[in-house]
């Protein structure tokens, strides 16, 4: 029967597709393999959106698969989040979600098995030995002097093992290989290690445990899954992949392959080092919105199908690189342009007084949604004598082509009248305080009789029913482009940005927000786009920048 392809999208599907009209072969069947030791990142989102993707194209499956094989870092809090970021990008495993515990008996029975072929020995060097044993990549390395240990020998000492009565870094079980092989994973590796901790699903039941790259594909196997796709880290682990299985599960028929990592600029991938942000204080949590985590990125306001859009975009390669940040705010702006509401808010407000309006009155005043979708109708917002604008828009001396509010000049009120300072009120400071303006009755927006334009439109909040609000600016984590590669005596967190949090007490935004929930996205125009952050109260609003309008982190970098 022939086997349904898809059409090429990357080098990997160029493999499936070689390997579907050659010989047929089973369903595809992917999985997703993360270490509950942390929380994931845009890195993995990449993984995922890979795995899955692969799997949902040739319509097969993908299984969601804890290696859960050290303890000692391991936590049901990483494994609850892990469950949320797949399933909030849109994936779905089903019920198949697995375990490396699942197994760890038929693991250490396949280790026994390959004890009694003479394929494993129980190892009693020390690491720091173990290490000078190993050789280097232009000297081959030196057997142990525990390699040719009986069979019987090394099945005791193994039972050992197992039964607790050895402390920690006592001996490991090797696998035996090869020590002058070319490839370093290929001398003797570790197949297990004693480690006297309770397990979060197995609790004390085992106090060995196996290592990643023997657990890792008896696991496949055992699934059946046909391809197991890894980053480039893991070439040179293949051999040894390939040797686990053809020495325990000869008729499996996975395949390993291997493609480059994410990396994005401004930030860093290493959970060690994301974890050193966490527990030194740098930032607030794993969801803190300045981490790359996909619980930050999700409580900055980026959306599931704009991460999908940028791993789409990135593509699958052979070979490592790093990708502009600016290219993953570019598919959220691409986004929220197409379906966030346009909302008026002031940062930084400074009072007018349009001393010519009626001081009593309040007027509703109709207002676009989305300008890109029409069908989202209009909204009505308060309008009266005393309004606030951005300080940033009234300049006392302005420079040529100075389009904003300055003495004697007119703009545009947004969805409102064309109004001119007159009068320009100051503290005994000299700071500015307020403006007198007066507003040109005939000018209201969409009715202008008198046929005026003027170059300018700004925004504004009314002061009847303004609603006081806390908004936080997230720049860039990091002042450089690749903090990972540091001088030898720096650390990474020296170059964090002093700048990366700036937080806004005294802000004010137009009334309708007060009826928006929790995760609601805006434009707060000519600013940028906005979520309502889950601290908000019925008291208390509170916004993370999600992106600004426009890539200016970029244009920064080229000037």
């Amino acid at each position: 029967m022939t086997k349904e392809v898809f059409n090429p999208s990357n080098f990997i599907y160029n493999i499936i597709n070689e390997n579907l009209a050659d010989f047929g072969g089973p369903k595809i069947y992917t999985r997703f393999p993360p270490e509950p030791n942390g929380y994931l990142h845009i890195g993995h989102a990449k993984a995922i959106c890979l795995n899955f993707g692969t799997a949902l194209d040739y319509k097969g499956l993908c299984n969601l698969r804890f290696d859960d094989t050290n303890p000692t870092k391991e936590d049901t809090e990483y494994i609850d989040s892990i469950q949320e970021d797949v399933k909030w990008l849109g994936f779905d495993w089903q019920n198949r979600l697995f375990y490396a515990s699942d197994y760890f008996q038929k693991m250490y029975d396949l280790a026994v098995g390959l004890i009694k072929a003479g394929k494993a020995y129980v190892c009693h060097l020390s690491p720091e030995e173990t290490k000078s044993y190993r050789g280097t990549l232009t000297e081959a390395g030196k057997p142990s002097p525990y390699r040719n240990r009986s069979m019987a020998e090394n099945l005791a000492l193994f039972e050992e093992m197992k039964s607790g009565k050895l402390p920690d870094g006592t001996c490991v079980l090797r696998a035996k290989i090869d020590m002058s092989s070319p490839n370093l994973n290929m001398r003797d590796p570790v197949l297990y290690r004693i480690q006297h901790a309770r397990h979060h699903r197995t609790g004390d039941t085992w106090c060995i445990y196996p290592m990643y790259d023997y657990a890792h594909p008896i696991s496949d196997a055992l699934e059946g899954i046909t391809y197991s796709l890894c980053t480039l880290e893991f070439e040179s682990h293949r051999p040894l992949y390939n040797w686990v299985l053809a020495n325990v599960e000869p008729e499996n028929q996975c395949r390993q392959i291997e493609f480059a990592r994410l990396d994005l600029t401004y930030t860093v991938m290493s959970k060690r080092k994301l974890r050193k942000l966490v527990e030194e204080g740098h930032v607030n949590g794993w969801d803190d919105p300045r981490m790359p985590t996909i619980s930050g990125l999700r409580r900055r306001g980026y959306t599931p199908e704009s991460i999908r859009d940028f791993c789409h975009r990135i593509g699958v390669a052979k070979s490592n690189s790093t990708v502009d940040l600016a290219a993953l705010e570019h598919c959220i702006r691409e986004e929220l342009n197409l379906t966030a509401d346009r909302v008026m808010a002031v940062l930084n407000p400074l009072k007018v007084v349009i001393t010519n309006y009626p001081k009593d009155q309040t007027e509703m005043l109709s207002v676009e949604n989305n300008p890109e979708r029409p069908e989202s109708g209009h909204r009505e917002v308060p309008f009266g004598r005393e309004i606030f604008i951005e300080a940033d828009d009234f300049m006392e001396d302005p420079p040529n082509k100075y389009f904003r509010l300055k003495p004697g000049g007119e703009v545009r009120l947004k969805a409102a009248y064309i109004i001119k300072c007159n009068e320009v009120i100051k503290d005994n400071q000299g700071n500015i305080t307020e403006l007198h303006c007066t507003y040109d009755p005939q000018t209201k927006s969409g009715q202008n009789e008198s046929g005026r334009k003027v170059k300018g439109t700004i925004h504004w909040v009314a002061k009847e029913k303004a609603v006081q609000a806390q908004v936080k600016i997230y720049d860039t984590l990091f002042t450089k482009s690749n903090p990972e590669d540091t001088e030898k005596e720096k650390d990474f967190t020296e170059y964090l940005n002093p700048e990366s949090l700036k937080i806004i007490d005294n802000a004010l935004v137009e009334p309708s927000l007060t009826r928006a929930g929790i995760g609601k996205r805006f434009q707060f125009m000519r600013t940028g786009y906005f979520i309502i952050d889950q601290d908000s109260t019925a008291s208390k609003l509170v916004f993370n920048r999600i992106v600004s309008l426009k890539d200016s982190w970029a244009k920064q970098q080229k000037a």
